[in-house]
C-alpha cells in the first residue's frame, strides 16, 4: 500500500494534528537556541563513553548507524509518524487484503482520517513531554540502518527550567538515559526485528478481531463483575502492567503482549538503572535532579494524571519500575558481565514472570 492509497491510518493527517495541536515550547531567541542545541549535543556525545563503561557493552563502532537528531517538537512526531508506518504499513496492507469488502475506498478514507486524528492528538499531547527517544523502527524503511536517537530540545529546556538545576548537568541525566537505549540495540542487533515481529503480529490479530472485540471487552466486564462480587480476582492478571487490555486478549496475543511486556520492562530498567549508577564525577547536581524530578512527576494535576493513564503512560512508568529491580537484583547477584548475556539472543531475553523473580532468570540463562 504506497502512501497515495487509503489506508486504516491516514498518516498525512496525524501529522498536520499532532504538529498543528503542540505547542512551540520555550520562546528563545536564535543565539540561545543554538546554544541550547550545542549544548545538548555535546551531552549527547559525551554520555556514550559513560553508557558503555557502566555497561560493559563496547559498541563504539556500531553507533555510527545510529545518528542522534537535536529537534524540536514537531521533528519529534514526524520520526515518530515514520517508525509507525515504516512498523505497521504491512500489518494494515495485510489487514485490507484480508477484508477486501469491508474496506472500500470510502470506508478507508473516511476511517483513516478519524484514526489518524486520534494518532495525531495522542502524539501531540506527548510532543510536549519526551525528552529524548531511540526510535529503531526509522530503519525499517529508508532511514538510518541503526535506528536514530531524537532528543527534544525545548522540552529539555521547559522541564529544567521548571525544576531550576543546571543545564549541562540536566542535558547530561537525560542523554545517559536515551543514548542506553540506543547502546542495547547496538549490542543486539536483532532485537529490532524480534520487536517488529512481535508488534507486527499482535497488531494484525488485534485489527482482524475488531469485530468481535466487542464480544471479548463484554466478557472481560462480566468477568470482573463476577470477581468484586465473589471477592476473588485474577492476580496474574491485576498484578501486572497493562492489566486493563490483558483481560481482552486471546491466547496468543497475550503471549506475545507478554513478551513485548517484559523486554520494555528490561530495557526501561536497565536505563534506569545507569541512570542511577552515574554519581557526582559524571553529573555534579545528580541527586538534586532526581530528586526534584521525582516530585515534579509525582504532583501532576488530575487531568494529566486522566490522559496519562488512558493512553498507558502508567503501564510504562511501571516497567521501569519492575525492570529496574529486575536488572539492578540480577547485576547484584552475578555482575553486570553475566547480565550482559541478555543481549546475547532472544532466547536470552526474560520472561514476564522472570522479570518479577530475577533468580529464575539466573538459573535458566546465567547458571543452567
Amino acid at each position: 500500500m504506497n502512501s497515495a492509497q487509503p489506508s486504516l491510518i491516514n498518516w498525512s493527517v496525524a501529522e498536520k494534528t499532532a504538529v498543528t495541536m503542540v505547542g512551540a515550547g520555550p520562546k528563545l531567541d536564535r543565539a540561545a537556541i543554538a546554544d541550547e542545541v550545542a549544548l545538548i549535543r555535546q551531552a549527547a556525545e559525551d554520555s556514550v563513553g559513560h553508557v558503555q563503561n557502566i555497561t560493559g557493552l563496547d559498541v563504539h563502532d556500531r553507533l555510527e548507524d545510529s545518528p542522534t537528531l537535536v529537534s524540536d517538537r514537531a521533528t519529534w512526531i514526524k520520526a515518530n509518524i515514520e517508525g509507525f508506518k515504516n512498523l505497521l504499513t504491512p500489518v494494515l496492507t495485510e489487514v485490507v487484503a484480508r477484508k477486501p469488502d469491508s474496506f472500500t475506498e470510502t470506508n478507508l478514507a473516511i476511517g483513516g482520517a478519524g484514526s489518524g486524528v486520534e494518532m495525531g492528538m495522542i502524539l501531540a499531547f506527548l510532543g510536549d513531554k519526551v525528552l529524548g527517544q531511540f526510535e529503531p523502527f526509522c530503519a525499517l524503511g529508508e532511514g538510518p540502518t541503526g535506528g536514530r536517537l531524537v532528543l527534544v530540545a525545548p522540552n529539555i529546556v521547559k522541564v529544567r527550567e521548571e525544576l531550576n538545576v543546571d543545564a549541562h548537568d540536566f542535558a547530561m541525566w537525560v542523554c545517559l538515559h536515551e543514548q542506553t537505549h540506543r547502546v542495547q540495540f547496538a549490542a543486539a542487533p536483532w532485537l529490532r526485528g524480534h520487536m517488529a515481529t512481535l508488534i507486527r503480529g499482535l497488531s494484525s490479530s488485534l485489527f482482524a478481531s475488531a469485530g468481535d472485540m466487542g464480544t471479548r471487552l463484554k466478557d472481560a466486564l462480566l468477568g470482573t463483575k463476577q470477581e468484586l462480587e465473589s471477592g476473588t480476582s485474577s492476580t496474574e492478571v491485576e498484578d501486572l502492567p497493562g492489566k486493563g487490555i490483558r483481560k481482552v486478549l486471546n491466547e496468543d496475543e497475550a503471549r506475545m503482549f507478554s513478551e513485548l511486556t517484559a523486554i520494555m520492562s528490561l530495557m526501561e530498567g536497565h536505563a534506569n538503572v545507569v541512570m542511577d549508577a552515574v554519581d557526582s564525577s559524571i553529573v555534579s547536581s545528580v541527586k538534586t535532579i532526581r530528586r526534584r524530578f521525582t516530585k515534579r512527576s509525582e504532583n501532576l494535576n488530575a487531568v494529566e494524571k486522566f490522559l496519562r493513564k488512558l493512553i498507558g503512560m502508567d503501564t510504562k512508568m511501571r516497567q521501569y519500575q519492575d525492570g529496574q529491580k529486575f536488572v539492578q537484583a540480577v547485576v547484584d547477584e552475578v555482575g553486570m558481565d553475566k547480565f550482559n548475556m541478555v543481549w546475547g539472543s532472544p532466547q536470552n531475553m526474560p520472561t514476564e514472570t522472570e522479570i518479577h523473580n530475577p533468580s529464575q532468570w539466573i538459573a535458566r540463562v546465567v547458571n543452567p
